[in-house]
């Protein structure tokens, strides 16, 4: 038998029990989802997403591609490939992992997926903007998106000059917040509750939350006017 005593674990709040970092975006004819997380079939049914346009990659970590080969269901439902957009370091990532979905000679009912390449240039997604920003993951170059006045960054831990440019004038950004100590290579609390405040954002949420940050409740108690927690299930509209 597994135990847990840790304090998150056993939580019976609700905004405790979280899955791993994702985010859809959608606008009235377009739906996009950030990453195919280990739980991303879950989450897909438990929010009944139905339709679903694109995908859209930050890095190659498992934690964030390992659910692609769910995707079938949208393919089967929806009759045609998953639009995927991820830049060089990720596209060979999921080549790789998902050998199986880009030979030349496919097995019937494997992923059918539309490779796009990207980088720093903004592109569209149906009728959705999307500005790709770089930031740091220790050594590794992340993708966070900007959509509008809503901006998402995930796995980061240092933002050069010229991507907070991009970011700045957002009405809400949602980052990185690991824990309180000191991480190799995320944002700490602290580092993100400053990063927010350097960029004047009105209205900040954290993600990517371990359980060692501390309850939900207890740690939005900290937290300053305009910053909260992120939760499972929340709901933004611009």
């Amino acid at each position: 038998m597994i135990g847990c005593d840790c304090v998150v674990c056993t939580s019976t709040n609700t905004l405790d029990n979280r899955l791993r970092s994702s985010v859809m975006i959608s606008s009235s004819t377009t739906s996009l989802v950030i990453d195919t997380t280990p739980d991303f079939r879950y989450q897909m049914l438990r929010t009944s997403t139905k339709h679903l346009d694109a995908l859209l990659f930050t890095h190659p970590h498992k934690d964030h591609i390992a659910g692609l080969d769910d995707i079938r269901a949208f393919n089967f439902f929806m009759n045609k490939p998953m639009e995927i957009y991820a830049n060089a370091l990720t596209e060979e990532a999921l080549r790789r992992d998902f050998y199986y979905a880009f030979t030349e000679r496919k097995y019937p009912g494997v992923p059918e997926i539309n490779m796009n390449k990207i980088a720093e240039d903004p592109f569209m997604v149906g009728d959705i903007p999307v500005i790709p920003i770089e930031v740091w993951h220790m050594k590794m170059p992340v993708l966070g998106f900007r959509f509008g006045s809503f901006t998402y960054i995930t796995d980061a831990n240092r933002i050069e000059e010229k991507s907070k440019d991009l970011i700045r004038g957002s009405e809400v950004l949602i980052v990185n917040a690991l824990r309180k100590e000191p991480h190799i290579s995320h944002f700490t609390l602290q580092e993100a509750v400053a990063l927010v405040k350097e960029l004047g954002i009105p209205k900040a949420y954290f993600t990517h939350i371990s359980h060692q940050l501390g309850l939900h409740v207890d740690i939005n108690k900290e937290l300053p006017e305009g910053i909260e927690l992120a939760y499972d299930g929340l709901m933004i509209t611009l």
